[in-house]
């Protein structure tokens, strides 16, 4: 791809806006100057590395493994000193290297640990270097503050061992002098304060003669003089000259320092320009996310499908507004090549056209774009445009002559690889002379095999493109009662302009309206009629598919909602068929295991009930295996389309593996279905109490009788009365007898169908 995209386009697109919006999001200045800077990348294989990297950070949002911080602070100037020889780099300096050195490093592991995430952004870091010596050569001589620490150098760890020793003394001196002047009464009452950082006593006037040191100044009123003790000034030029050794030896070490990194110019140079373009490819990706962009699908064939698009712009603006901005879906391919789009001004045409042609640029610059994930697009060598007024004072020439002269250029350039968006395409001179001009240059477009869309009021080309073979017609929709647009695109039709109707809208007296009707042709009167005819069915047509369609979504998503909610359904009437089943055979176990019990009571035989219970179980468990291996043995077949024949060891080998697995599959299902039915039992075995407890009858004055049948009031079991003594009742439950309180009991079943007694008044 041999871009040609010229600065003219851009500016028509306003493409610069939405770089300035991108702008916003970078984390550094030479990230923003790269922004700013951003233009359509011209080779293909690196434009879609470019999407690709974008794509990939945007992804990171929404992962665990989010990037880590890249921000830095720019080494430009650092980079230009080491370039030159015997100069050297202060701490500050040596501290952004660092800080620029860890950020790589930092980087470059962790795209390295996650390239299965990031696979363009690994590639990308694939070529740096990862390097330790240049922070541990800076560590060991330059301090997180950017000073030079003491072990830098023996000679330096001395030396400011000296000037600690030395500061000390000046201390102790200054104090001596301080206590000494004070106790004489020399001194104010302030007795000391700091001039040119060095302390000094504060002396009254009086008795400056009297205190030896070195006069440093005096107060505003001259009443107080400052002095430094003549002992302190002694020490101080001790610390001066230490304090040069110090520099002296510092310089030293910074130029060795300097030297050790100086090889590493062209590493930094790299690191540097990897931080800033990471760090526009991490604006780009927060613009995306902001504009709920993504990356189309980009394919090989010359196409362009945009679903759902929105105008970038437009969207920031009607947001500030609270206005909803109309997404737009439109496609360009071999059979669609040109789309002739008509209807009446402020319908939202001039938009739709901006809309592709800029996302368009977008993309081709490395941008992700607002449109659905489903969209289709591939890269296009030229992008022209000519839009808006572009009448040009500098060279004294009209829109129309502008215009001929930027239609020069489109003819020179059109190719198959081209995209071309006209809007108002003929205006600016003569209706019909300037209608059949353009309806050639349509004509010279469609034959170059070029991709385009144009805006136009003229009959004429909306003819034309009914005409061509691979050339439609669109129109911006309008409702058809008020006249307001609807920003809607469609593609089939030619649109009505509304001419009169628009106007009468505005406000144009109807007499007016009347007689310019009767100045232009009846034939033109009479389609542009029916075409706003033609439109408004159209309108009502596409109003009731659109419900059509949303009803059998609704339709569909409800069907396949029930579909789902049947198969649960079945799935549990299965697992409960097979717990009952299951349940019923533990029940017929524990009949046959209570026929062995009593008959043992009876017997007293333990070889017998021993050699019984045997029997007996072999028995089921050859029932057992032999329905377990018919079902697989049915299942095999079914599913293998075999008829009744003696299975192979092969097959039987197969089967019984397949027997494992059902078998485990069918104890997890089991369990899964025990945790569900156990507690809805429970639930259900709790209402049932609580239903047969409200049917209990219990009356005041009610004398109880052998043969009721009670229970305790805090109690479950029932049982029958044996015999009242006392108010006590003896119960039989039938495996054992308990006595209770007649007053704990309350009625479930009378002995004898006799009345209750009257409550006494």
């Amino acid at each position: 791809m041999a871009n040609k995209i010229i600065q003219k386009t851009l500016n028509d697109l306003e493409f610069s806006t939405v770089l300035k919006k991108i702008e916003e999001y970078c984390i550094s200045d030479l990230g923003r100057e790269k922004v700013i800077q951003i233009k359509p990348i011209e080779r293909s294989l690196e434009l879609k590395d470019e999407l690709n990297q974008v794509n990939e950070y945007l992804a990171s949002f929404e992962n665990e493994n989010r990037l880590p911080n890249h921000y830095f602070d720019e080494i430009t100037k650092e980079i230009y000193l080491l370039g030159i020889e015997d100069s050297f780099l202060e701490g500050a300096s040596f501290q952004k290297i660092t800080s620029i050195s860890k950020t790589v490093n930092i980087l470059l592991l962790f795209l390295k640990k996650f390239k299965e995430y990031y696979p363009t952004l690994f590639i990308q870091s694939e070529n740096i270097d990862l390097t330790k010596t240049i922070i541990t050569s800076i560590d060991k001589v330059i301090s997180p503050y950017g000073e030079v620490i003491d072990k830098a150098s023996e000679t330096l760890h001395q030396i400011r061992k000296e000037i600690n020793k030395i500061r000390g003394k000046i201390g102790g001196s200054f104090t001596n002098s301080l206590g000494h002047y004070s106790s004489l009464g020399y001194l104010d009452d302030i007795k000391e304060t700091v001039v040119d950082n060095q302390r000094v006593l504060a002396v009254q006037a009086m008795y400056r003669k009297k205190v030896k040191g070195s006069i440093l100044g005096n107060s505003k009123t001259g009443s107080i003089v400052y002095i430094a003790p003549e002992a302190t000034l002694q020490f101080a030029r001790e610390l001066q000259n230490l304090k040069y050794e110090e520099q002296e030896e510092v310089v030293k070490i910074l130029k060795e320092l300097t030297n050790t990194i100086r090889p590493y110019q062209d590493l930094l140079k790299q690191y540097q320009e990897y931080l800033s373009h990471l760090d526009s490819v991490g604006a780009k990706a927060k613009y995306a996310n902001h504009i709920d962009a993504c990356l189309p699908r980009i394919v090989r064939e010359q196409k362009i499908y945009f679903k759902n698009a929105i105008h970038p712009i437009l969207w920031e603006e009607n947001n500030k507004q609270n206005i909803l901005t109309v997404a737009q879906t439109i496609e360009l391919n071999k059979e669609q090549q040109i789309i002739v789009i008509s209807g009446p001004n402020a319908g939202g045409k001039s938009i739709t056209l901006k809309t592709i042609g800029l996302l368009q640029v977008m993309l081709q610059s490395g941008i992700l774009i607002p449109v659905h994930e489903r969209s289709e697009v591939s890269f296009f060598d030229n992008i022209l445009t000519d839009i808006g007024d572009n009448q040009s004072i500098e060279n004294q020439l009209s829109t129309y002559s502008y215009r001929l002269k930027n239609m020069r250029n489109f003819l020179r350039k059109c190719n198959a690889n081209t995209l071309f968006l006209i809007d108002e395409f003929g205006t600016g001179s003569d209706p019909e002379l300037g209608g059949a001009l353009a309806e050639i240059f349509l004509e010279e477009f469609y034959e170059k095999g070029a991709y385009g869309i144009i805006t136009t009021h003229y009959a004429n080309l909306k003819v034309l493109a009914s005409e061509l073979e691979n050339v439609v017609n669109a129109n911006m929709q309008f409702d058809e009662r008020s006249l307001e647009p609807l920003f809607k695109l469609h593609i089939g039709q030619a649109g009505s302009s509304f001419t009169f109707e628009v106007a009468q809208k505005n406000g144009i007296p109807f007499r007016l309206i009347n007689r310019a009707k009767k100045k232009v042709e009846r034939e033109k009167i009479r389609l542009d009629k029916t075409i706003a005819k033609l439109q408004k069915e159209r309108n009502k047509l596409q109003a009731y598919t659109d419900a059509l369609v949303k009803e059998k979504s609704i339709a569909k998503e409800g069907s396949e909602k029930l579909v789902e909610q049947q198969e649960k359904i079945q799935d549990k009437i299965n697992s409960f068929q097979e717990l009952y089943d299951n349940n019923q055979k533990m029940l017929s176990f524990g009949r046959k295991s209570n026929e062995f019990i009593h008959k043992f009571f009876q017997t007293k035989n333990k070889k017998q009930l021993q050699a019984e219970f045997l029997k007996w179980a072999m028995i089921e468990q050859a029932k057992h295996e032999k329905l377990k291996e018919e079902k697989i043995e049915n299942e095999f077949r079914k599913s293998n389309n075999q008829k009744e024949k003696p299975l192979s060891k092969r097959e039987r080998t197969k089967i019984n593996k397949a027997i494992k697995v059902q078998q485990k599959l069918k104890e997890e299902q089991l369990k899964k279905t025990e945790k569900e039915v156990i507690p809805e039992v429970k639930k259900v075995r709790k209402k049932k109490v609580k239903v047969e407890r409200e049917k209990a009858i219990k009356i005041d004055g009610y004398q109880f009788q052998v043969n009721d049948r009670v229970r305790l009031i805090d109690g479950n079991a029932k049982g029958t009365i044996d015999k009242i003594e006392k108010n006590i009742a003896t119960i039989n439950y039938g495996f054992f007898i308990a006595k209770s309180d007649v007053n704990q009991l309350e009625l479930v079943q009378r002995a004898h169908p006799k009345s209750f007694p009257k409550k006494k008044s």
